[in-house]
């Protein structure tokens, strides 16, 4: 098939940093193109107007429009633009685009538009019980009853997303995947090494993790607390940095055995997760997050929030633990053990790492996608 991707992120020199749905996208781009189909990504709100091609892939950068009241839309119909364009010429058969902020609420094309639930803006403001902006929620909303397909990452947000777009649309879940010839076990794990990696905000439980650290520093002095990702503004306070409101939160005794790295490029995330004793994901807020997967496929015992989306990737103390990110001295209870017990923490990661190759790994995800692809798409195409 002839596959393409409409993004807002996409781990490339050329484009800039990426979270999780970058990568996300990237791990499944490299199982598509391995089984002989071809991709074309658009990334939009990006600097300015580009196309290049690399490793096979045919890039399209996309710069937003920049008019008072009308940007959105207007960026929306250059978009749209481009698709026709690609779609006349046979360069694409179908589309992937976000449900972020619909950002196909306006577009008016013939191309099939699959769309793939990594969580709306109204998904994530229903989830933290924030004010969502009334015109994020039209966009999405729209979209969303407008997509040929709905592809949600978990079946959890196939529900939710119905649920606050007062829809009963069918849907086929698509977990994400990743790599596992990128993310694989190596023997380079030192002692007492407590990760979190991914973007320092509020939504992923990054102002309940001091609480956590500081109950585990208590028991286990020797504890270190390694962050690796990208700080961020909060949404509650107007605070320009997450990681600035975590300092005041630890013991002074807690905060330094805490090393915050900042982001670093996708390539060396491997290596940080390799150094892990165990990672921890005390989430609020998540569609199926690829930083778990990434984790447990390294085959590391993961301690991680317990809500809606969680049981579709983890079985509780047989491949990971789920705890309520709230229930401070529960979550800490859940590390020491895993740094306490050895033979605990090589079950569990051994278990991870097969349910990863059994249920997530890109090849599989990718072929249970292009056969999702072909049931939506119209009879004819």
């Amino acid at each position: 098939m002839k596959i393409g991707f409409l993004t807002i992120e996409y781990p490339h020199p050329n484009i800039g940093n990426s979270g999780g749905i970058g990568t996300a996208i990237y791990s499944l781009v490299r199982g598509l193109q391995a089984q002989g189909h071809q991709i074309t990504v658009i990334v939009y709100g990006q600097p300015h107007d580009s196309t290049f091609k690399e490793n096979g892939i045919q890039f399209y950068t996309v710069e937003n429009k920049a008019v008072k009241g009308l940007s959105m839309y207007l960026t929306q119909k250059k978009i749209q633009r481009l698709i026709n364009s690609l779609y006349a010429s046979q360069q694409i058969e179908v589309l992937e685009v976000p449900d972020w902020q619909g950002v196909t609420a306006y577009v008016n094309t013939p191309c099939p538009l699959m769309m793939r639930l990594h969580g709306s803006d109204t998904y994530f403001c229903h989830l933290e019980n924030r004010k969502l902006k009334w015109r994020n929620r039209l966009y999405e909303k729209r979209a969303y009853h407008q997509a040929t397909g709905i592809i949600p990452v978990s079946d959890y947000t196939g529900k939710m997303s119905n649920l606050v777009f007062g829809s009963s649309r069918n849907y086929s879940v698509v977990p994400n995947g990743v790599d596992l010839t990128n993310f694989k076990p190596v023997a380079q794990a030192e002692p007492n090494i407590i990760l979190y990696f991914g973007t320092l905000i509020r939504k992923k439980g990054l102002l309940e993790l001091p609480h956590i650290f500081n109950a585990i520093h208590e028991k286990n002095p020797e504890a270190q607390l390694v962050l690796v990702g990208k700080d961020a503004a909060d949404v509650i306070t107007g605070s320009t940095s997450v990681w600035a409101m975590m300092q005041p939160l630890f013991t002074a005794q807690a905060l330094q055995k805490v090393n915050y790295v900042g982001p670093v490029p996708y390539a060396e995330m491997q290596q940080w997760i390799g150094k892990a004793t165990v990672c921890v994901f005390p989430t609020f807020a998540e569609a199926l997050p690829v930083s778990w997967l990434e984790a447990m496929a390294m085959q590391k015992p993961i301690v991680a929030s317990n809500i809606g989306w969680a049981p579709e990737i983890v079985t509780h103390e047989k491949d990971g633990f789920l705890v309520a990110p709230t229930a401070h001295q529960d979550y800490a209870a859940c590390v020491l053990e895993i740094l306490e017990n050895p033979t605990l923490a090589a079950s569990i990661a051994q278990a991870a790492r097969l349910k990863i190759e059994s249920q997530f790994s890109i090849e599989k995800v990718a072929q249970q996608l292009v056969e999702t692809y072909q049931k939506l798409l119209p009879k004819g195409n």
